[in-house]
């Protein structure tokens, strides 16, 4: 009964988060709104498949498909491998590519929590330009958190020209990710964030110009060296594995000409 219990306070948990009834979450499962009602007081224990179709109505991770299913009483059936395991080779090779392909400019796969897990070498040549160190593979052993570097007082904020409106997208885009994977460490990581001196609060309106550009740059500012990058974020697609799942990669491109010259000077090509 106290598996039951659990599995359906977590449910009730979740839809309420996704903002959803439960006519609407019963419709989306394909099941009867009596029969969602009787679960999420803990009157019917749903089967395996009844978990992962309400899970999947809700739109949870894989992660979180999981620890509904053991809520329930069952074991999970998605894998968290390490990312250096044999059987992600082809997902280990896809990210080379990827890499590979961005150079001269920078490229870095972080996790969801933007734990830095891998970089190419214009990442590296950026990393080192901003911090006055040697270009350095990421050690996993202590892994580098873009999110605290792009918003502690002292490293890369004062860097960074137009640092409030960076921060105020990057906060914005932590909070989706903590209202939507709801988990204590995402919700952690933003609050974290949030404390740092003088960060912007999520409801703060960014500056906008008259005729604002199409994507928001960093703009860096070192010395008399200018930098101008906007990002793309991409994820694997069909994952059936938890990292697999979690897995972004961010690339960055030049703004304008003299940012371009400058990776393709880092890296020789100039």
């Amino acid at each position: 009964m106290e598996t039951q219990s659990t599995f359906a306070a977590r449910l009730k948990w979740w839809r309420e988060r996704r903002g959803v009834s439960q006519l609407e979450l019963a419709s989306a499962a394909a099941v009867s709104q009596r029969h969602v009602s009787f679960i999420e007081v803990g009157r019917t224990a749903p089967s395996r498949e009844m978990v992962l179709r309400l899970a999947a109505a809700l739109d949870l991770s894989l992660r979180q498909q999981n620890e509904l299913l053991l809520a329930a009483g069952f074991a999970p059936i998605w894998r968290e491998r390490a990312l250096g395991a044999p059987e992600l080779e082809a997902v280990n090779r896809a990210l080379d590519f990827m890499l590979a392909q961005q150079e001269p400019y920078a490229a870095f796969v972080v996790d969801r929590r933007w734990n830095l897990l891998r970089a190419n070498h214009g990442g590296r040549n950026l990393v080192a330009f901003l911090t006055d160190t040697e270009p350095q593979a990421p050690d996993p052993s202590r892994p580098i958190n873009l999110a605290d570097a792009l918003m502690a007082p002292d490293a890369l904020r004062p860097l960074i020209a137009n640092w409030r409106e960076v921060a105020l997208h990057f906060l914005r885009g932590v909070r989706v990710d903590a209202l939507a994977d709801g988990t204590l460490e995402t919700a952690a990581l933003l609050e974290r964030l949030l404390a740092y001196a003088d960060v912007p609060r999520i409801c703060d309106i960014p500056t906008i110009d008259d005729a604002p550009e199409p994507v928001l740059s960093i703009h860096f500012r070192k010395g008399q060296t200018e930098l101008k990058l906007f990002t793309t974020l991409a994820t694997l697609g069909t994952p059936q594995d938890v990292t697999v799942q979690e897995i972004r990669i961010e690339c960055f491109f030049p703004a304008d000409a003299q940012t371009g010259r400058l990776f393709r000077t880092w890296a020789g090509r100039d």
